[in-house]
């Protein structure tokens, strides 16, 4: 009798820095930890489940000028953030394809914690992995971490890995 695999969501995110296709140090980190530690040769036995969450600029308009936005630079706002999102999985797909690990990924737009939460809700996957940027105490209270509303809030166990003090840049917002 051949048993379900286990499915782990992996939250993932572009890079600040360089922006997509990247995957920032973080998704990567949580990506190639889960890969390394809880896969490991077993491919056959676990399922990942890529999201990316993409945040709304905060005016709606990213780098048009609202009073001379048209209909038709919706649509292009659209199409391209749709591209940049489908791009920025196909890495995640691609990697998990060439080692022959089951994988499904999708799209969702919103506030990343409230998003991530509803999707395990959604999901139900047997496991979250998420990675953490490491703010300190006065960038955390203003920003608030995913990691953390995911850990008090996800309904299922969640791991936040950590990235790697060599990894880090100057700026810990910056991943």
């Amino acid at each position: 009798m051949e048993s379900e695999p286990t499915r782990i969501m992996v939250a993932v995110n572009e890079s600040t820095i360089k922006g997509y296709p990247h995957a920032s140090i973080s998704s990567r980190g949580a990506f190639e930890w889960t890969l390394q530690k809880i896969v490991r040769s077993n491919t056959s036995g676990f399922k990942l489940l890529f999201l990316h969450v993409q945040v709304a600029d905060e005016d709606g308009f990213d780098d048009i000028d609202s009073i001379y936005a048209s209909s038709e630079d919706f649509k292009n706002m659209k199409r391209r953030d749709k591209a940049r999102g489908l791009h920025l999985l196909e890495n995640f797909v691609n990697k998990c394809h060439e080692i022959g690990v089951l994988c499904e990924a999708w799209i969702k737009k919103g506030d990343p914690k409230e998003v991530i939460c509803h999707e395990v809700k959604r999901v139900q996957p047997d496991l979250l992995v998420v990675g953490s940027r490491g703010l300190g105490p006065f960038q955390r209270v203003f920003v608030g971490t995913v990691s953390e509303f995911c850990a008090k809030h996800a309904e299922c166990p969640v791991i936040t890995i950590k990235r790697k003090a060599d990894e880090a840049p100057q700026d810990p917002v910056d991943d």
